[in-house]
């Protein structure tokens, strides 16, 4: 099992930014817990607090990230050949789930290929939709061999099939990406 220590700072990483709630809220912590660590990061010079227009949040510093890389890479050890196959499998649902975005974005026409998607048509809106649905299914066996091996890559498919909207299923997607290359130690 991840301990908090980690979930606390990988939470600010997958997040982005987010307050101490929505950090506590990514790995089911204690919110008193993850605002004691995220104090502690904070005088570590691990994480920095930021506004803006009265929004505000945590995100990771750059000595931040390197603490979080090296706690990724301890804890993954022997299970690296695992994630690494679960993220192999990963990448095609990834390019499937670009696609679909991008067409619940745009709907091209035969005079502009980058023509706005109005969601007027309802059969190409359902066909996107079907997709993401698709795709959702075939995460369900990939979440379930990352948590075979790493507890904390649980929830993911539900959080996803349980997003309303096109753009919550997307940030879903966007914070598993960021946890599985985090977790290999790769780039996008």
């Amino acid at each position: 099992m991840s301990t908090p220590d980690l979930l606390v700072l990988h939470a600010v990483r997958v997040l982005g930014v987010g307050d101490d709630t929505a950090v506590a809220e990514r790995f089911q912590l204690d919110v008193a817990l993850a605002k004691e660590l995220l104090l502690d990061y904070q005088a570590y010079g691990w994480v920095s607090w930021s506004e803006f227009a009265g929004v505000g949040g945590w995100s990771l510093t750059e000595r931040g990230r390197a603490e979080n890389e090296r706690q990724l890479a301890a804890e993954l050890g022997p299970h690296r050949a695992s994630v690494q196959a679960a993220y192999d499998d990963f990448l095609p649902l990834n390019g499937r789930l670009q696609a679909a975005c991008t067409n619940w974005q745009l709907k091209p026409t035969p005079d502009d290929p980058l023509a706005y998607n109005d969601h007027t048509d309802a059969i190409w809106d359902q066909s996107v939709l079907n997709e993401l649905t698709a795709i959702g299914q075939e995460l369900t066996p990939l979440e379930a061999r990352l948590t075979a091996v790493l507890d904390r890559f649980a929830g993911y498919d539900t959080r996803y099939a349980s997003a309303g909207e096109v753009e919550e299923r997307h940030r879903v997607w966007f914070e598993l990406h960021e946890d599985l290359i985090a977790t290999l130690g790769v780039r996008r």
